[in-house]
């Protein structure tokens, strides 16, 4: 016995009578839109512009009032032999009688990104990894860390993922009950 086949046409006449009430659906049409009716709709548009409609602000410009600040004033410089890189302020946390002369820029040097400037001087510079925490104040340093950045003779810097970072100091809490700051 022959499988029933629809090579024969009739699955195209099939196709057809399927397909034939979607087809059969009214086409709306249209009007073409004329080039004065562009111009009239822009031109109601440009009147119902919703900035006209806005009061001009009062106070300061915040444009000039937030503008950032230079780069050299929120950085420190260590500087070594001829070259140079800048971290953040607050980030150095221990400067050596020794090495005091380190921290400003001397002329004709070039400056290095903080990776490549503390690979070259590994043997002078000691970096402290902190948490976010420590470093916005929430959370003080350790006191074993706190200990060996005092006895270390070299530059203490403190670093976050690698890079150097700003460590501000503790912030003082204020206890509601007995009106006296506990750090």
């Amino acid at each position: 016995m022959k499988p029933y086949s629809f090579s024969n046409g009739l699955g195209v006449s099939f196709f057809l009578i399927l397909t034939s009430n979607v087809l059969a659906a009214p086409v709306a049409m249209q009007d073409v839109v004329t080039h004065e009716q562009l111009v009239l709709v822009r031109s109601k548009s440009d009147n119902l512009d919703p900035m006209k409609l806005l009061a001009e602000t009062q106070g300061a410009d915040p444009s000039v009032v937030n503008r950032p600040k230079s780069l050299l004033d929120q950085s420190d410089i260590i500087c070594f032999g001829n070259f140079a890189t800048l971290v953040p302020k607050r980030a150095i946390l221990q400067i050596p009688k020794n090495l005091a002369g380190r921290i400003q820029i001397k002329p004709g040097v070039t400056i290095q990104s903080w990776s490549d400037f503390f690979a070259a001087n590994r043997g002078w510079i000691t970096t402290v990894e902190v948490s976010r925490t420590q470093a916005e104040g929430n959370a003080p340093i350790a006191e074993e860390t706190a200990t060996r950045i005092s006895k270390s003779s070299n530059l203490i810097v403190a670093t976050y993922l690698g890079g150097p970072i700003s460590v501000l100091p503790i912030k003082v809490a204020v206890d509601k009950n007995s009106k006296i700051s506990k750090p």
